[in-house]
């Protein structure tokens, strides 16, 4: 059983899926803030990434289930390293892998 209430239900599945049972602080923290600008500090770790990838999805989906064709960039995540721009690609992946 998850507690995933108000994520759109193609994440759920997603977190589910990945061993997820319930949020982290920092991701339900993070979703609290509605459309509220963030600049979030926590450990490695700690969920960051799945935060933003979660309080991106109703802008990105627009109360969609899923994305329609591909026509153009979405959106753009900025990372400071090729890296963290790696991690982040790669969390943002199995994320967003249902829709």
């Amino acid at each position: 059983m998850s507690n995933f209430d108000g994520i759109v239900p193609a994440l759920a599945q997603a977190l589910e899926k990945r061993g997820y049972s319930d949020l982290t602080p920092v991701q339900k923290a993070v979703l609290e803030l509605g459309q509220a600008d963030a600049l979030v500090s926590a450990q490695t770790g700690s969920g960051k990434t799945v935060a933003f990838g979660l309080a991106m999805a109703p802008t990105l989906l627009d109360g969609a289930e899923r994305f329609g064709p591909a026509a153009a960039p979405l959106a753009l995540a900025v990372a400071p390293t090729r890296e963290l721009a790696l991690q982040v690609t790669r969390e943002l992946e199995w994320l967003y892998e249902p829709t």
